[in-house]
């Protein structure tokens, strides 16, 4: 059992395994189980096909909740901008999954740990495995706390524009004035949350939060076509 891990999963998100092996699995490479023949160990790739599937769909769902008024090709490019190695070797990174991969010694030499594949890999084995002990639900609450706020903190904001969106849509039967003012700021300098209003003709038609300006005003565009779309 990879006990600093265990540990680590129960303070930051937690998450208490019931069936500590699939841990293990998630975060051994087979390089680790080839140097390691008489434990028989399983290695990761196989829960990691199925972590991949469970990405794929907890990922679309939340998109197309969130977002009622994308269409389908701008969701499809974001999802694939969420569920891609680059970003998730950025959320294993982040999660410090790097620090519990169980390596061979050559792997380990040719520093592996830090190679964006395998992060990658990890990642998705850890959903995997995480999918088998506590099913879908326990997935939804850690990328809620992993995933999901990236969008707030706006790092995938050239893949949204919620504000041309809301222009367009407003705008579609004549000029409108829309303006956007900021509410308030909280928080230290180096982790500053905005909160941004969006105003047609002079009335507030939708709120939002973020870590810079632009990102709160795409967030408060996004309140208000979400208002349209319940009309």
């Amino acid at each position: 059992m990879i006990i600093g891990l265990v540990e680590k999963l129960k303070k930051d998100f937690g998450i208490v395994f019931k069936n500590p092996a699939l841990l293990d699995e998630a975060f051994t490479h087979a390089s680790y189980a080839n140097e390691h023949p008489r434990e028989h160990l399983k290695y990761y790739e196989r829960i990691e096909f199925l972590g991949d599937a469970v990405m794929q769909l907890c990922v679309s769902e939340y998109l197309f909740v969130r977002y009622p008024m994308l269409p389908e090709g701008k969701l499809s490019r974001l999802r694939a901008a969420m569920v891609c190695e680059d970003s998730f070797s950025k959320f294993a990174k982040e999660c410090n999954f790097d620090e519990y991969i169980r390596l061979g010694k050559g792997e380990e030499k040719a520093n592996a740990r830090q190679r964006p594949s395998l992060l990658c890999d990890i990642f998705e084995s850890f959903v995997g495995a995480l999918y088998q002990d506590q099913g879908k639900e326990a997935i939804d609450k850690f990328i809620a706390q992993v995933v999901f706020p990236k969008l707030d903190m706006g790092w995938f904001d050239h893949l949204l524009d919620h504000k041309t969106e809301l222009q367009e849509y407003l705008q579609k039967n004549g000029n409108v004035d829309i303006e956007y003012d900021e509410v308030m700021d909280k928080g230290p300098e180096h982790d500053k949350q905005y909160t941004m209003a969006v105003s047609v003709n002079g009335k507030v038609s939708g709120t939002g939060t973020g870590h810079s300006k632009k990102a709160a005003e795409q967030a408060a565009a996004n309140d208000a076509l979400k208002k349209i779309n319940k009309r």
